[in-house]
């Protein structure tokens, strides 16, 4: 019998990563006072200097692995693709606003500032329209999915996100009271999207080109990965450090924003899972493309947030729970996929 496959140390236990760093930077934020706001005032271009180091450093590692190469074998099994791109692009977005207005505009309005109740939305969206581009791997991998069609999927993705995350997010944006800062929200897809984007591409073919592909993804690939993990763990300790105020004079928030987020996984992963069964997708094709559907770009959608609303606001603090409840629950989804195989 072949062995389990396993996650690794880190992202197996990142869940705990996380609360530990909300605890750390909720203490930080409550001991250093209005010393917080040095760090929040280092801004260029309504964005922050010390945040944006870091989550460029946590998506640089994440696009070293796209090869747009890839895109061309679309052809070959196109059912797949097409499904994931409908789930990501003509449905989950829509979803993620739906679940997101109904929880905080109306049933958690006695406990929730209705004016804020649009920058909750905000956040939610911010998730809804970005969808996995890194640890959709893990969970391909753990599903058994196909590593070079998971790739494609991704590859894809990628590409659509370049011209349908602006749109997408202004779109249904309207439906909040939230004003929308289009040259902010274009820079921010420039800075966290584009930029690391074509300096990974360039990376990858480079050292390809120099070293081969095996010791490119043996030897140069894993040398990244805890440099991801260091940056998305730092970047919670300063976001909870500035939200630490909000967090303690509402500790209930972050279980009001988990409930309508984990709804929305189960959703999309139920739609994309038993609507690939229904186009006969094979197993390694459709667990990825369910699991890429339920998962999200968490890092893109915590520096659009951070950049359109600040560092203290609402929004960001949803995509920061994002991150909290994705991985137990995605880890649920792989025991799904994996009982339900085919």
């Amino acid at each position: 019998m072949p062995e389990p496959k396993k996650i690794a140390f880190f992202e197996r236990y990142l869940t705990l990563w996380v609360g530990l760093c909300i605890a750390g930077g909720v203490l930080i934020g409550h001991l250093a006072g209005d010393s917080m706001a040095f760090l929040a005032s280092m801004e260029i271009y309504n964005v922050n200097i010390p945040i944006a180091i870091l989550i460029w450093l946590m998506i640089y590692p994440m696009m070293l692995q796209i090869d747009f190469g890839s895109v061309k074998n679309v052809g070959k099994a196109p059912k797949g693709v097409i499904w994931t791109v409908i789930i990501n692009w003509m449905i989950k977005p829509f979803t993620m606003a739906f679940f997101a207005w109904v929880f905080f505009d109306k049933l958690y309005a006695a406990y929730i500032d209705p004016d804020m109740a649009g920058e909750y939305i905000a956040g939610a969206i911010l998730l809804g329209v970005a969808p996995c581009t890194a640890m959709v791997f893990v969970w391909s991998y753990l599903t058994d999915g196909d590593p070079n069609y998971t790739l494609v999927q991704v590859s894809v993705n990628d590409l659509i996100i370049l011209v349908a995350f602006v749109p997408l997010v202004g779109l249904l944006l309207g439906i909040t009271d939230v004003t929308i800062p289009y040259e902010t929200l274009v820079s921010s897809v420039v800075i966290f999207v584009v930029i690391p984007l074509v300096a990974g591409v360039i990376t990858n073919k480079s050292m390809i080109r120099q070293k081969g592909e095996a010791w490119f993804k043996t030897e140069f690939l894993p040398k990244f990965k805890p440099v991801s993990i260091i940056a998305l763990l730092l970047t919670l300790v300063l976001l909870f450090a500035f939200q630490g105020p909000n967090i303690l004079n509402n500790p209930l928030i972050i279980l009001l924003i988990a409930i309508p987020l984990i709804i929305q996984t189960y959703f999309i992963f139920f739609l994309a899972w038993f609507g690939g069964r229904k186009l006969k997708l094979a197993h390694p094709i459709c667990a990825p493309a369910a699991m890429i559907g339920a998962s999200n770009f968490f890092e893109l959608a915590v520096a659009v947030a951070i950049a359109l609303f600040g560092l203290e606001s609402p929004a960001a603090l949803v995509t920061v729970v994002g991150v909290l409840v994705e991985v137990p629950v995605m880890l649920s989804l792989v025991a799904l996929a994996n009982k339900w195989r085919y």
